[in-house]
């Protein structure tokens, strides 16, 4: 059943997307831009593929903007990691001190400890912040199409009537890019079922890798860890019910940024990994294995050959000490005569 009545113009959410409304503008002209660019090396104009690729290069565009930030907060994240068994000594220095000073000696030398080693416990919030208002204007103009296109809502930014109607005409795959799972028919149905599933797995695998393969050994055990991998099933489970009714277009945006968060995860984990986890531990042996094969090829001896030069130096050493090590004879005390 088609409604007339947008929802995310409405109560709460409409409060939050008027605020956002100058960063929906700029996301409509991105689209349009892209389209333009698309049709420019030869897709055809009008209603077509070109616009379903507008909506990948959206997302992608909007990624590699906000890469520096995502970059930014792996450091942050590390650092405070490396940090956690020295907070872990402070907590348990003040553990059960309830008064003030004890209170405000902890929170200074906290401070001290972030402040030293440049932390920021802020820093690996400040990306999220950022980049979820963006992704919300982009599900909300991709979901604002169909009604501008029918006249139930004003245009927005680039996106005038004309627009929205030669948007909301494309077809990809058999499917209309307005479309959802209770209003397209036939091979329409498999084909948004299997973008549903896409979408949900690579949601689940992203999340379900990164606690499994990045989550320090230390702290899989108990009500947290357990919390993480709940969330890894809970929250594909979820996106299959709101999948059912967001426009075909807003699934090629889901599982577009869904598969991007993927490869971000998978390079992160392999690269970047949080010290003390198994991937870490993985990239300990791969960097150990690598820097073996770089010095075969330059004729150089192998870590484990340069190990044990440097045992039997040390133990050379300790000899040579043992050997020529003085002793001070020790001196008789002269008993006193009475």
């Amino acid at each position: 059943m088609v409604t007339d009545t947008f929802t995310f113009d409405t109560g709460i959410f409409g409060f939050f997307y008027r605020i956002l409304r100058p960063v929906e503008w700029v996301v409509t002209y991105v689209m349009v831009w892209c389209h333009k660019f698309l049709t420019l090396i030869g897709f055809p104009s009008g209603p077509g593929v070109a616009w379903a690729i507008s909506v990948v290069m959206l997302v992608v565009l909007v990624r590699l903007c906000i890469l520096p930030l995502f970059i930014k907060q792996m450091r942050s994240m590390r650092r405070l990691q490396s940090l956690q068994p020295q907070l872990k000594k402070i907590q348990n220095k003040y553990k059960g001190k309830k008064d003030p000073a004890s209170k405000e000696a902890a929170s200074r030398e906290t401070m001290k400890l972030y402040q030293d080693n440049h932390a920021n416990p802020a820093g690996s919030c400040l990306p999220m912040l950022i980049q979820s208002p963006v992704f919300m204007t982009m599900f909300y103009v991709l979901s604002a199409v169909p009604f501008i296109a029918r006249g139930k809502r004003e245009p927005l930014g680039a996106f005038t009537q004309s627009v929205a109607k030669e948007f909301e005409q494309t077809r990809i795959f058999g499917v209309n890019i307005s479309d959802n799972l209770t209003t397209t028919e036939g091979p329409g149905k498999i084909v948004i079922i299997i973008f549903i599933a896409l979408m949900c797995l690579t949601m689940f695998y992203s999340q379900f890798h990164n606690t499994r393969k990045n989550t320090p050994r230390a702290s899989m055990e108990g009500t947290q860890y357990r919390m993480q991998k709940m969330m890894a099933y809970i929250f594909p489970v979820m996106y299959i019910f709101s999948g059912i009714a967001f426009p075909f277009a807003v699934l090629i945006y889901w599982l577009t940024n869904n598969t991007w968060n993927l490869g971000q995860t998978l390079w992160q984990v392999r690269q970047m990994p949080t010290p003390g986890s198994p991937a870490a531990e993985e990239k300990e042996l791969r960097d150990h294995s690598r820097e073996n094969e770089r010095r075969s090829k330059a004729g150089e001896m192998s870590l484990e050959e340069e190990a044990l030069v440097v045992a039997k130096a040390e133990q050379e050493q300790k000899s040579q000490q043992g050997t020529h090590q003085r002793f001070q004879p020790s001196k008789k005390k002269n008993k006193k005569k009475h």
